[in-house]
């Protein structure tokens, strides 16, 4: 196995799984079920997950897998730096730091600042 395919796979796997633990679709997924998600051969996929229970990312349970600690706090973390691009605020949208924060006044400051002539912060 190359072992920079092996961290590609890896992050994919993790995330999806992280994913679908979180959203309630399946805490125990099959090589089957990850393929179809991950559109790669369970045939393929097999040799890799089994790769992941022996480096303790993952734990099998018969024919399903299952995140260990690790692997669901790697998870979580690929998952969280694959989204940030889209859960960042926009052109022109505030951040949590945002002076305008700091009062109603500061807002409305910042929100005709943002109309009229640009934001700067």
């Amino acid at each position: 196995m190359d072992e920079l395919e092996v961290l590609r796979v890896r992050d994919e796997v993790l995330q999806a799984m992280y994913w679908m633990h979180s959203e309630g679709i399946s805490t125990e997924p099959t090589a089957v079920e990850l393929s179809r998600f991950l559109a790669v051969p369970d045939t393929v996929l097999t040799a890799y997950l089994d790769r992941f229970i022996e480096d303790g990312l993952l734990e099998g349970r018969g024919e399903r897998y299952v995140l260990s600690a690790g692997g669901m706090e790697n998870g979580k973390r690929t998952f969280a730096d694959e989204m940030a691009d889209l859960t960042r605020p926009t052109h022109g949208e505030c951040d949590a730091d945002c002076w305008c924060h700091d009062s109603p006044e500061a807002a409305a400051e910042c929100l005709h600042d943002r109309v009229g002539s640009g934001h700067s912060h």
